[in-house]
């Protein structure tokens, strides 16, 4: 028979001593545990390191060291939009300051009322003019959000106007700018397009009239301009069809292209060095 040494009875003392600790701890502190437990788990699990890269604070072992800091910045969208440092001419006031958030802003401001104004309009002949009138006058501030539509859309022409303006004649457009220089002259494309699309929702003689001016001058254009003509139109001239289809422009493939080439055009403002200096 084997007897129990002097070091079996120490062991044995300290495994009793640590069940008794174990039954005297507090429910909020097995809770605690428990919860610490199932966050180390989440936090090794597979999905939890797919999800948060590395450096991400929510990251398992994370430390606030520089190289962690640049992880934070460069694997998160939010924080990518806006840079670690910022040049001093960036945020110098002068008569060009934020020409180009203006007008991103602008185009918020539009997509807020425009969605206002959707809720009361239907892209019908029969009832386009009158959604109108009665958006003015029975709609709880309907006048003043189609006003501020109205004249944000001319807001954002000459504001993205002038920001073209200020990156030719500061010479942006050159090395390493070019090709965001081609998608800036494609924003303006596609602002000028919104806002002409918008003018015929209205469907008054005015917008008649000026949609007609501006198809018969894409009717000229040579090779291929009937055939553009009848597109837009949906037929030999401006009906039914003609509003519903500048309607799903408007509303719908237009402001979604537009999207695409503003994510396009600040990833490549980053990339490119940040905002241009002064020549």
């Amino acid at each position: 028979m084997v007897m129990p040494t002097e070091c079996d009875s120490e062991e044995q003392t300290k495994l009793m001593a640590k069940n008794i600790e174990k039954r005297k701890q507090s429910l909020p502190e097995k809770l605690q545990q428990g919860a610490t437990a199932a966050t180390d788990w989440m936090q090794d699990s597979q999905f939890w390191t797919s999800v948060f890269r590395p450096g991400s604070i929510f990251r398992k072992g994370y430390t606030d060291s520089p190289r962690n800091r640049s992880y934070v910045i460069m694997n998160s969208v939010l924080y990518h939009l806006h840079p670690v440092k910022v040049k001093r001419h960036a945020v110098k006031v002068s008569y060009t300051l934020c020409l180009g958030g203006l007008s991103f802003f602008l185009f918020i401001l539009l997509t807020i009322t425009g969605i206002f104004l959707m809720f009361f309009y239907r892209p019908t002949a029969a009832a386009a003019w009158s959604d109108i009138e009665s958006l003015h006058t029975q709609v709880s501030f309907g006048l003043l959000v189609r006003n501020m539509h109205r004249w944000g859309a001319h807001l954002m022409v000459i504001s993205v106007f002038l920001h073209m303006a200020r990156v030719f004649y500061h010479g942006a457009y050159k090395a390493p700018r070019e090709f965001n220089w081609v998608v800036g002259v494609m924003l303006l494309k596609l602002t000028l397009l919104l806002s002409f699309t918008g003018y015929l929702l209205p469907w008054d003689q005015l917008s008649l009239w000026a949609v007609t001016v501006g198809t018969n001058m894409m009717g000229f254009t040579p090779v291929f301009g009937d055939q553009v003509r009848f597109v837009l139109l949906g037929g030999k001239q401006i009906g039914a069809e003609t509003l519903l289809r500048w309607y799903v422009l408007h509303v719908l493939m237009l402001p979604f292209t537009l999207v695409i080439f503003l994510a396009i055009h600040f990833w490549r403002v980053r990339k490119d060095g940040g905002i241009s200096g002064p020549l």
